[in-house]
């Protein structure tokens, strides 16, 4: 942006400040700045010892879920079955691959920090200025700001000329605020972000109108900034708790499997004296009873369930949010740039007369004359290249609703003069002067209301009608402006705004939208059983307003002030009963987070600053705006909203819960599945009868069949009551009593009804080849339908076939496929030892599905509350 061309003696005035100051401000010379900077070390976050991709494949492959896989694919290549060694090799290398990308894209959070805290600087060195990075500023380094500058570390401001700064980095609030120079700041000032005519500017806010000089005070982990990537690199990240079930899970049916399998071997071995059959057999019964898919499916899940929550517009970058999605109890949420737009908008206009004009009465059509001069002359009175959110909102609405004033694009006006707005007076006034040399100029003022009156020296009666509108205004939430025009003849302008004779035009609203989606998402949460609750930097009475908009209840607001008074136990109390928190610092909100967890709270924390990086890292779910939002909070977060749109948390929340739903479903699935199947591989070896499977047929059926049908489960559609349920206790049990129980009933009348076909096949005298076919077919076939059976807890057959499901026909399509394959291909008859099947034997395979489907159907409304639990 060009620097505005004052007058002439403007000019010459400020050459000789220049002089001055150049003269009185030499900063360090070039060999202090060195000794601090090896002294202090350089301005940006020291390194952690960021995990490399191998450190954490070799911490990956520690899991047992991860060892079983692997370990389980080396023993088959040992045994010599290529096919399966391959199968369970491919699953691991997969579940590997994907960890490392999500755990090698959490270590950047700090590397995102660092590049916020090191812009380029210009400095004051030796009484030179010059151009240095961000990371060699050293304490007492005089740096020079001008609009647009990225501030390189913490300063105390020496000089301002009319300077405001964007700190929502660190406040997370959108509004600028101004700053003054420390000689001119009161004595106890406070040293934080946020809040108007303060001497100290930090490191990553912006400056967005005016220039100064300040004196760095603080950098890299020092300053405010660094202190929350400290906070940040000292936090750990909640364990997935699916994981430690599996975990336990894993190692239980390991022990017992391996227990039995030993039995099983020394029996067969002592009985029938054929230890090399009794091997091959135990290796068998084995791979029936160890839960090989269980951590495959888990994966699956994760993997599938980010994908999906991705397509609507939500980055899952740890997998373990999926599974809390649902426990959620606490909804914690920022308020700009989250339940808002983060953006100034006008909203409101009120003439001199004390008519009303709101935008949205009717949008997109122009204004009408008298509010087309207010917005003209506050377009006027702004910079011609905004960086003020305020000015920005001015620019916008003019080139869109005052086509038929078109001043700006006028070539015989020209910026002359810029009146900046002083602590005296929160106005400021633009100088527009003809061309044509006939001496006229056009002056628009814009400023606060009070010093606006003042500037039009506004009688009694006249301040006090101004004094009510501004009132009324602001107890909706608006940030109120007023504006002003007046008129010079003559080059030579006054020294200040009081001297021009002003006319007062009117008000003009501003606020920062909510968005159109929120009031619906925050009633979705409430009827899920899901607190919501505003935590924000911003000012009571703005929270206020925007909470009630949202729907939220906003009749006792907590202030950071109040908070600060309150111990933990009284902060837990205030807890229970508040909804809306204004004032907050950052460290504020990492106390809300860790106080609500402490009570047993599943907490959801949504944000986009870096004031809010900690406390997204602290919550049990973590969810970061990714259009606004900041790397920081991005990287600090478990979920990113792509789209910024609050409401796609319900759509996050709608999907986790859907997600575990259909985990369980699979978990019980597989569960039953495994009756049918250990049993047949047992039954042979208790009663020396003819051994109906071998390795290879437990492999095709734990590797190929079981983890396809379990993709069923993954892309089933939700429960009709998904969101009308209340959070899911994060303690209850993936592997719940109610569940095993359902799943062991499953499986064992499919495993009576199929030791019935074998025991009758026998009795009949079927050929041992045959039978292995017969039964086999016939347990293919009921597992199909334990698909069925499992698609819905809560719906009946019927309602959950009217439910689409492609991945159903498929994997209906694919098991068909591979069954007639082993039947007709030579090689694979071969490898399977079946023997040919008719007409008569494929029906009562078929038959044996139907049966247990119908059985299991008519049970299930006995345990439908049960698995709802």
């Amino acid at each position: 942006m060009q620097p505005i061309e004052a007058p002439s003696f403007g000019k010459a005035q400020s050459a000789a400040g220049a002089s001055a100051n150049e003269q009185s401000l030499s900063g360090l010379s070039e060999t202090e700045a060195q000794a601090r900077l090896l002294a202090e070390g350089p301005n940006e976050l020291p390194r952690s010892n960021l995990r490399t991709p191998f450190r954490i494949a070799f911490e990956v492959i520690r899991e047992p879920m991860l060892a079983l896989l692997l370990g389980g694919g080396i023993v088959y290549l040992l045994l010599g079955n290529l096919e399966e060694a391959l199968i369970l090799l491919a699953f691991g290398t997969m579940s590997i691959g994907i960890t490392i990308i999500q755990e090698t894209r959490t270590e950047r959070v700090l590397e995102a920090l660092r590049d916020l805290t090191s812009p380029r600087a210009l400095v004051i060195r030796g009484g030179e200025r010059k151009r240095i990075a961000g990371r060699e500023v050293v304490q007492g380094d005089l740096v020079v700001l001008g609009e647009g500058d990225r501030v390189p570390a913490d300063a105390r401001l020496l000089q301002s000329q009319d300077l405001q700064s964007d700190e929502s980095l660190l406040t997370g609030e959108s509004v600028p605020v101004r700053k003054i120079a420390a000689d001119g700041a009161p004595p106890t000032t406070e040293h934080r972000p946020g809040g108007d005519d303060l001497p100290f500017l930090f490191s990553g806010s912006l400056i967005v109108r005016g220039s100064g000089i300040g004196e760095v005070v603080a950098t890299g982990s020092r300053s405010e900034i660094g202190k929350i990537g400290h906070s940040l690199s000292s936090m750990e990240t909640e364990p997935p708790r699916l994981q430690a079930q599996m975990r336990r899970v894993v190692r239980i049916f390991a022990m017992v499997g391996g227990g039995v399998s030993v039995v099983a071997v020394l029996l067969y071995g002592l009985l029938r004296g054929g230890w090399l059959d009794a091997v091959l057999a135990g290796i068998a019964l084995g791979m029936s009873m160890l839960p090989e898919e269980f951590p495959v499916v888990l994966t699956i899940f994760m993997a599938m369930g980010a994908w999906r929550i991705s397509q609507a517009r939500v980055l899952t970058r740890r997998a373990a949010a999926i599974e809390t999605l649902g426990s959620a109890t606490i909804l914690c949420t920022d308020k700009t740039g989250t339940l808002t737009e983060n953006r100034m908008t006008i909203a409101e206009l009120r003439s001199a007369d004390g008519m009303l004009f709101r935008m949205a009465d009717k949008p997109g059509t122009d204004l009408p004359a008298a509010f087309a001069d207010l917005v003209e002359t506050g377009v006027l009175a702004s910079a011609q290249i905004p960086f003020d959110p305020m000015e920005i909102a001015f620019h916008k609405l003019g080139k869109e609703r005052l086509s038929e004033h078109k001043f700006l694009d006028k070539p015989d006006w020209e910026l002359v003069h810029a009146y900046p707005l002083r602590p005296g007076l929160l106005a400021m006034s633009n100088v527009w002067q003809s061309t044509r040399g006939d001496g006229n100029s056009l002056v628009a003022a814009k400023g606060a209301p009070e010093a606006i009156g003042a500037l039009c020296h506004l009688n009694a009666r006249d301040f006090k009608a101004l004094k009510n509108s501004v009132e009324a205004m602001a107890s909706e939430g608006l940030r109120v402006l007023g504006v002003a025009r007046g008129s010079h003849r003559g080059t030579n302008l006054p020294q200040t705004q009081h001297d021009f004779k002003f006319e007062f035009l009117g008000l003009v609203g501003l606020t920062d939208p909510l968005r159109a989606r929120v009031p619906e998402a925050v009633s979705d949460c409430r009827s899920a059983g899901i607190k919501v609750m505003m935590v924000t930097g911003d000012y009571p009475a703005t929270a206020k307003i925007i909470a009630r908009q949202a729907g939220l209840d906003a009749e006792s607001v907590v202030t950071g002030s109040e908070m600060q008074s309150l111990n933990d136990d009284e902060l837990a109390l205030r807890l229970k009963t508040a909804t809306v928190f204004a004032r907050i610092m950052p460290e504020q909100k990492l106390r809300i987070v860790s106080a609500l967890k402490s009570s047993g709270e599943i907490v959801a924390m949504t944000g986009d600053g870096v004031n809010d990086a900690p406390s997204l890292k602290a919550a049990n779910i973590g969810i970061a705006m990714g259009g606004r939002g900041t790397d920081v909070a991005r990287e600090a977060s478990s979920i990113v909203l792509l789209d910024d749109d609050f409401a796609s948390i319900v759509k996050a929340i709608r999907l986790g819960r859907r997600i575990f739903d259909n985990l369980r479903k699979a978990i019980g699935f597989i569960f039953a599945v495994h009756v049918p199947i250990a049993g047949l591989s047992l039954l042979p070896l208790l009663f020396g009868l003819p051994i109906l499977f071998g390795p290879i047929h437990i492999a095709f059926l734990e590797m190929v069949i079981d983890p396809v049908c379990s993709l069923v489960f993954e892309a089933e559609s939700e429960e009709d009551d998904v969101m009308r349920r209340p959070p899911r206790n994060p303690d209850s049990p993936l592997f719940s009593g109610a569940l095993i129980r359902w799943g062991l009933i499953q499986g064992t009348l499919a495993f009576a009804l199929l030791a019935g076909i074998y025991i009758v096949a026998l009795r009949q005298g079927m050929a041992e080849n045959e039978i292995r076919a017969l039964t086999f077919f016939s347990l293919v076939l009921t597992i199909v339908g334990l698909i069925f059976v499992n698609r819905s807890f809560s719906a009946s057959l019927l309602a959950a076939l009217n439910r689409p499901n492609r991945s159903l026909v498929i994997v209906v399509a694919v098991v068909a496929a591979m069954l007639a394959g082993t039947l007709l291909w030579p090689f694979a008859t071969s490898l399977f030892r079946f023997g040919p099947l008719h007409l008569d034997d494929l029906a009562m395979t078929l038959a044996a599905g139907f049966a247990v489907l119908a059985c299991l159907e008519l049970l299930k409304p006995l345990w439908r509350q049960q698995l709802k639990a």
